[in-house]
């Protein structure tokens, strides 16, 4: 019998600040780097997060993967911690990462990785605006 590998996919959002910085950077270079990004009294996105999950189909359930078992682990481990809240100030994930929208991508992977089984590949899409997306892994 052939392989039934099929993806799922989970679109949730949450709305944070941020403020790109290096520290190890002078001002000068902050700004020209980062620009309005660097702002620092923060900035804000609406970001869209689309959360695949790839893998065999159930026979039993007929899913790939139960997706109110993802919207309750993308709620516990993503909005729930980021959603209304300045990343570089009140996240412990970004107090030593610059909140970059890959960062962000990344952090949340690792988050996910380790609550969802190693059959299932896992790949994450954040949109900072309608028009800039990541992708991890790429």
């Amino acid at each position: 019998m052939t392989s039934k590998r099929v993806a799922v996919f989970r679109r949730e959002h949450f709305n944070a600040a941020h403020r790109l910085h290096n520290p190890a950077w002078n001002d000068e270079e902050n700004q020209r780097v980062f620009g309005k990004c660097n702002n620092p009294n923060f900035h804000g996105h609406n970001y869209e997060l689309i959360v695949q999950v790839t893998g065999e189909i159930d026979p039993g359930t007929g899913y790939v993967y139960d997706m109110k078992l993802l919207s309750d682990l993308i709620r516990e481990q993503v909005t729930d911690r980021f959603d209304h809240r300045n990343l570089n100030q009140d996240t412990e994930e970004f107090q030593n990462l610059n909140p970059t929208a890959e960062n962000i991508a990344v952090v949340i992977y690792e988050k996910l990785r380790e609550r969802i089984d190693a059959a299932y590949d896992l790949k994450i899409r954040l949109y900072e605006t309608e028009r800039n997306f990541v992708e991890y892994p790429a």
